[in-house]
């Protein structure tokens, strides 16, 4: 077990260093000037001199040759130095630790509804395949599937305004500091996403299930006079939690990243927001550093689902 584990981290270094990479590169081959606005007088910005922007160009290190600005970002980002926004002037850090914990708690809460209900409805509709408790299932699901989640939440939040008269609070309210202004915040964002979600991992744990129980060490314990119940439980569940895991995972990563049309219809102030804030206003070191939050969260949480895969099957920790 534990070579296995080494080698996803071995393998997860490399990914990492690759994933810093393209993203410097994709922010300074990628047309357009960080710098443009500054001086376009058709936008109302301040227009700089010549002068003036290359002490500006020299004062953000753009003006050295790529491997140093390279080097220099990767040594603030390991020291735990983000920098600080263009416009605002407030430190990168801060915004992430103040948006963040909204956004994962959100990603969090929505994966975990979608495991709470899809997972038993999926296994109980591959348990009783072709009843009516199936096609119910796989209708309910498949309209889930189809409906997009910022639609979904735009209809949770004109119900909530129009039948209850609810006013979601509009400052961040971190679970710690206050719990039910909190959830408050947080309960319906998750829920039109994982709405969704519960959907797809309903879908796939289905699909799942009814693989595995045609394999043959589950007829084999079927023979060996195994309850139903047993057999779905100690040997169909787990293999079949196997491709439940992987999109979920993936689905994880993506929330984390920010579900910027959830954010948006229920005016939630989290990291979706705050990367679409920074690429309006062409905030190109925001813009850097977020996504490559998003893509170490990528690759952290890949590196989980690698792990979980030798915990759920055994046989994969040899491999």
């Amino acid at each position: 077990m534990s070579k296995y584990i080494l080698n996803r981290i071995l393998i997860a270094i490399p990914t990492i260093i690759g994933i810093t990479m393209l993203i410097f590169l994709a922010m300074r081959v990628l047309p357009g000037d960080p710098l443009a606005i500054v001086q376009s007088e058709s936008t109302g910005a301040y227009v700089l001199s010549d002068d003036e922007l290359q002490q500006l160009r020299a004062s953000l290190g753009l003006d050295q040759p790529y491997y140093i600005q390279y080097l220099d970002w990767m040594r603030q980002v390991l020291s735990g130095n983000f920098g600080t926004s263009f416009w605002t002037n407030e430190p990168i850090s801060a915004l992430i630790a103040r948006r963040g914990p909204i956004t994962a708690q959100i990603a969090i809460m929505a994966v975990i509804l979608s495991w709470l209900i899809g997972v038993p409805v999926g296994m109980l509709s591959a348990m009783w395949r072709n009843s009516m408790l199936d096609y119910a299932s796989r209708l309910t699901v498949t309209v889930f599937i189809a409906m997009p989640s910022y639609w979904v939440g735009m209809l949770i939040v004109l119900f909530t305004v129009l039948v209850y008269s609810w006013r979601p609070p509009l400052t961040i309210i971190q679970f710690w500091d206050d719990p039910i202004g909190n959830m408050q915040i947080t309960l319906l964002p998750s829920l039109a996403l994982g709405a969704g979600l519960a959907a797809v991992t309903a879908r796939m744990a289905r699909s799942a299930a009814l693989e595995v129980m045609y394999e043959d060490y589950v007829r084999t314990a079927r023979a060996k006079g195994l309850s139903y119940a047993a057999v779905v439980w100690r040997h169909v569940f787990k293999n079949a939690m196997l491709p439940v895991i992987t999109t979920s995972g993936l689905a994880l990563g993506g929330l984390l990243g920010g579900a910027v049309s959830v954010e948006k219809a229920f005016g939630i102030p989290g990291l979706g927001n705050l990367l679409v804030q920074a690429l309006t206003e062409r905030d190109w070191m925001m813009i850097q550093n977020l996504v490559l939050l998003y893509g170490l969260i990528f690759a952290v949480i890949n590196l989980l689902v690698d792990l979980s895969y030798a915990w759920f099957d055994p046989r994969i920790r040899y491999e």
